[in-house]
């Protein structure tokens, strides 16, 4: 997927909160690498994983056990999950967080459907990409 760099520099720099569902507390796991990237860079990052709901990151957010736990307004889903699990992620962010804008797939995630779903709700839909690759890329 192509998407113009106007575009992804409009997003990453319009966000602030970014739930990260498929979140590891694992070290090694690329969710976690990005998710202390994005924290380190100045977003908050709130990871979603229901495996560790209430474990508290090195960057000092808990984790909540799913989107509908957050509770408050939310920039970004950004989602470590297989193409097939995004559907339901999707459907979980329309119905539990009001304001959301942007849905981001991760590298190898691609949904069509819930794209199709999210853009329908007026959410900008990202797929195949990963924000710690274009963040430096876009701003250096």
């Amino acid at each position: 997927m192509t998407y113009p760099d106007d575009l992804l520099r409009r997003i990453l720099d319009e966000t602030r909160v970014i739930a990260l569902v498929g979140w590891s507390p694992k070290a090694e796991r690329p969710s976690h690498g990005v998710a202390r990237y994005l924290a380190r860079r100045g977003y908050r990052v709130i990871p979603v994983n229901p495996g560790h709901p209430g474990l508290v990151t090195e960057w000092g957010e808990a984790v909540r056990a799913t989107l509908a736990d957050i509770g408050e307004p939310v920039d970004m889903v950004d989602i470590f999950r297989n193409s097939g699990a995004v559907e339901g992620v999707v459907d979980e962010a329309l119905t539990s967080l009001a304001g959301v804008k942007t849905i981001w797939m991760q590298l190898g995630v691609v949904n069509e459907a819930a794209a199709r779903k999210a853009e329908a709700a007026g959410l900008t839909v990202i797929m195949n990409r990963c924000p710690a690759i274009e963040i430096p890329r876009l701003f250096g």
